[in-house]
């Protein structure tokens, strides 16, 4: 029936629990910058986290919306979708709080701090029960088998890397490496121009009815609606071609499949 399958991650194929706010989790990042010579307080250092994030989005906003590709898709006086829309590296930012107080630092220095900080502030993070299955059973009818997520690469490659996911992806695309995110069709775009798909052979699976579901029917890609404790509270009905509301990843498998040559 379908030749490709897309996947969200978070909340379709791994339920994560973060908490970024955390007393813990300011303390010991705290600990660590002073440690390496920038001097933190817990709450500087949240405060000024927190702006310099706001700072990237913006500046990722107004680099996404004078892109010729975005333009053509949105013209102009976009700047509040592009803000939406938009997804900043914010391994930079780890980066810049160090130099904010004379401290050096380059990428693999602000690549470790942004693992530390994702680590600290996670809570958990579990496949749901089907995921491995039906991953490999797609793999085993030759389908295509994709990622799009809208994620911090240096904080979501190694937590697929410790799901033991890469294998069996033909190709992941992360937002903050693009420098967009679902439900921007560009992202969705970049994917099936990337990989050379056809949208009409693909399937985008997901639990946001937002960023998944209307994200790949703006795109003519047809989608299934899977809802799972951390899925954003639904409007009414979801307008999606399959919708699974009890969080039961093993029904997937006789929807997606069920025309098997």
């Amino acid at each position: 029936m379908y030749q490709n399958v897309i996947f969200d991650l978070y909340g379709t194929l791994a339920d994560i629990r973060t908490n970024e706010d955390s007393p813990y989790l300011w303390r010991k990042m705290s600990d660590i910058y002073s440690a390496l010579g920038a001097l933190y307080s817990a709450r500087e250092l949240k405060l000024e986290y927190k702006r310099l994030v706001a700072v990237a989005v913006e500046q990722a906003a107004e680099k996404l919306s004078q892109g010729n590709t975005w333009k053509r898709m949105h013209g102009d006086g976009t700047s509040r979708m592009a803000k939406n829309q938009a997804e900043p590296d914010i391994t930079e930012v780890f980066a810049q709080l160090f130099r904010q107080k004379g401290i050096s630092c380059d990428r693999t220095q602000a690549r470790f701090i942004a693992i530390t900080f994702r680590v600290l502030s996670r809570m958990r993070l579990e496949l749901y029960d089907g995921v491995i299955e039906l991953l490999e059973q797609l793999r085993k009818d030759g389908k295509g088998v994709y990622l799009l997520s809208n994620a911090q690469s240096d904080f979501t490659r190694p937590e697929l890397d410790k799901l033991g996911l890469i294998p069996y992806f033909d190709g992941i695309l992360i937002s903050s490496e693009e420098g967009v995110k679902k439900p921007s069709p560009l992202f969705f775009h970049q994917l099936l121009d990337r990989y050379h798909l056809d949208a009409s052979e693909c399937i985008m699976i997901g639990n946001d009815e937002y960023s998944d579901i209307a994200g790949a029917k703006a795109v003519g890609m047809d989608c299934l609606y899977i809802h799972t404790d951390i899925s954003p509270e639904v409007s009414g009905t979801v307008d999606a071609n399959y919708v699974i509301m009890d969080g039961d990843f093993r029904k997937i498998e006789s929807l997606i499949l069920k025309t098997r040559e």
